[in-house]
């Protein structure tokens, strides 16, 4: 018989039972917002995007990490996270994107996304003549630039130019890449560099004109990206619509050598220098009437 106050009496293993029992029905509820919040996020504010290829060398290199933003074209089937929405021709606030901007286009079939650079906006007419775009009728000014070296690491291999060769042996006995790059100017400004090292079927493209619900898109590394030109399993198949495109590439926020292993030190000693928060927006430049 227990005497006393009951206030004061021990907590029996049952009661103890009773009290630790576990919620599951409120866990789960809260990991299902949890994961909604975050798909809501990565759909239609940002997402990470990694590069996987030399096509957009020298801009960007295998192993960079980026930060690339889902709303400044408006939001479309393409923006949804991992292509779960159904393909469709609906848009949200749409609008188009601007010369020398770098987007994600999904392919027109595969649902895969790509990387590339703006370089035809809606109604132009584009063509490629010996390596150079001709916009609306006018070659797009390209300038021959001194060549740039990146450091060879085991993500940077230069070994992606076919029968050319631009390693080299810099005087302290490191190696490198070195690269031959022009500086293309678009009409509204907007400047990079590009690589266009060899005279190749995609060189010379015929002139179009981009419907009104398009883009035309190139890679940097002009010989070497699979992009708007090729109309192969490998390419784009010409102008992209712009329910394709899924979002703009903003800045890097690091970038790897390719060394990373479980070790946790290798974390650290993998991660490239000077690429971490680069901005992927390209600088403008004002244009003289005669470009």
């Amino acid at each position: 018989m227990i005497t006393g106050n009951p206030a004061a009496q021990p907590i029996t293993k049952d009661a103890k039972t009773e009290d630790e029992k576990v919620d599951w029905l409120a866990e789960l509820r809260g990991l299902a917002l949890m994961l909604l919040a975050v798909v809501g996020f990565h759909s239609f504010i940002a997402k990470p995007f990694y590069i996987p290829s030399e096509s957009m060398m020298p801009n960007l290199l295998v192993g960079d990490r980026l930060v690339v933003s889902k709303y400044p074209y408006g939001w479309n089937w393409s923006s949804i996270s991992f292509h779960v929405a159904p393909r469709g021709d609906w848009r949200i606030w749409g609008s188009a994107p601007e010369y020398g901007d770098i987007v994600i286009p999904v392919h027109p079939v595969k649902d895969e996304d790509y990387i590339k650079r703006v370089v035809g906006l809606p109604g132009d007419r584009i063509a490629v003549r010996n390596g150079q775009i001709i916009l609306n009728g006018q070659p797009v000014p390209q300038t021959v630039e001194p060549a740039i070296e990146i450091p060879l690491d085991a993500n940077s291999r230069c070994n992606g130019f076919g029968l050319y060769d631009f390693r080299v042996t810099r005087p302290d006995g490191t190696r490198a890449c070195q690269l031959p790059v022009y500086r293309e100017t678009m009409p509204n400004g907007a400047t990079y560099l590009v690589i266009d090292h060899e005279n190749q079927r995609l060189d010379n493209f015929g002139e179009i004109r981009i419907p009104d619900d398009s883009v035309f898109v190139m890679g940097d590394n002009r010989d070497h990206s699979s992009d708007s030109r090729a109309y192969d399993d490998s390419g784009l198949a010409g102008p992209i619509p712009l329910t394709n495109i899924g979002g703009r590439a903003e800045f890097i926020t690091f970038s790897l050598d390719g060394t990373t292993s479980l070790n946790p030190l290798s974390w650290f000693t993998s991660l490239r220098s000077g690429r971490a928060w680069s901005t992927l927006r390209p600088p403008l430049v004002e244009r003289t009437p005669a470009e």
